[in-house]
């Protein structure tokens, strides 16, 4: 991002279960770093298996709560499957796509003993048996894979790279084609039944929003490769990124959306207020106390 860039930011939840303090944390934080009126809503909702109206209408209840605002319309990914075809369709013209039949135990019996125990951003490095394949060979029950290798030699690139300004700022984050190939893998654009992907959405997405720092997680850190690299090879512009840290309960676990005792709405019925929240996550202003709220102490990770 250019000094002197407009900082626009998002918050991109999925509408599958209640907001929890971690959602909180996340909206908050994108809000905060984003220039006025450019903190953007943006609901990913692909996954549409477990995606639910109500959960959808919840989240837009507490992020008015926490006192967020955000241009509208929301931008939802179930309406943006054509933006996602033309993506694939680019890809698959250069000759990078194929398509996989594999199941999860197809690849773990697959694995051979020296690729034991490498996993990737998401899941086992997949050993590469489908990619023989040809697009014409696509049918409804195959995903669809970015041949890695063929993608680098596209580009004449032997590394890929990113920038954090959480995250070691000022240095850029480089992965060789090597270790690439090694430790991330032939990762999956479309998933069966989805037509897209996290990987393939969130990229398409953030470059038709015009979002120049990407806010999110330190557990997504290693998919922000994947991603710089989907960015190249598109032709969209690469945002500044500020993985931040994360929220985690007393037992030092992350939060996730089937822990119902740290639901944003279940604080909310208990009488908390937004700055409580704000104040349980470690983003009090200067001279606040910090907030006394219900289901045990919140444990938070340091910052970078």
């Amino acid at each position: 991002m250019a000094v002197g860039a407009v900082r626009r930011t998002r918050f991109a939840p999925s509408p599958t279960g209640p907001l929890h303090l971690g959602h909180a944390f996340a909206a908050l934080t994108a809000a905060r770093l984003a220039d006025p009126g450019q903190f953007l809503l943006r609901i990913e909702d692909i996954d549409r298996s477990r995606c639910r109206p109500e959960w959808e209408a919840a989240i837009y209840e507490d992020l008015r709560w926490l006192g967020l605002s955000w241009p509208q319309p929301v931008m939802r990914q179930s309406d943006r499957l054509p933006a996602y075809r033309a993506a694939l369709d680019r890809l698959a013209g250069m000759g990078l796509l194929y398509p996989c039949r594999c199941r999860r135990a197809d690849i773990a019996a697959a694995l051979s003993a020296p690729q034991e125990g490498v996993i990737g951003p998401d899941g086992p490095v997949y050993p590469g048996t489908c990619r023989g394949r040809s697009m014409e060979d696509a049918g409804p029950e195959d995903a669809i894979r970015l041949d890695v290798r063929r993608a680098f030699d596209h580009l004449g690139l032997d590394r890929i790279g990113f920038h954090d300004e959480a995250v070691l700022p000022g240095q850029r984050h480089d992965l060789t084609a090597e270790d690439f190939i090694a430790g991330v893998g032939d990762v999956v654009l479309a998933r069966r039944g989805m037509g897209t992907s996290y990987h393939l959405s969130v990229v398409v997405d953030d470059a038709a929003q015009g979002i120049t720092l990407v806010t999110r997680g330190k557990d997504l850190f290693d998919s922000t490769y994947i991603h710089a690299l989907l960015q190249a090879l598109l032709g969209l512009p690469l945002p500044l990124y500020h993985h931040h840290r994360l929220i985690r309960d007393d037992a030092g676990k992350r939060l996730a959306k089937r822990d119902d005792a740290r639901a944003i709405r279940l604080y909310r019925a208990e009488g908390a207020s937004p700055a409580d929240i704000a104040a349980a996550v470690g983003l009090q202003e200067a001279g606040d106390s910090p907030a006394s709220l219900p289901h045990g102490y919140l444990g938070q990770e340091e910052d970078p």
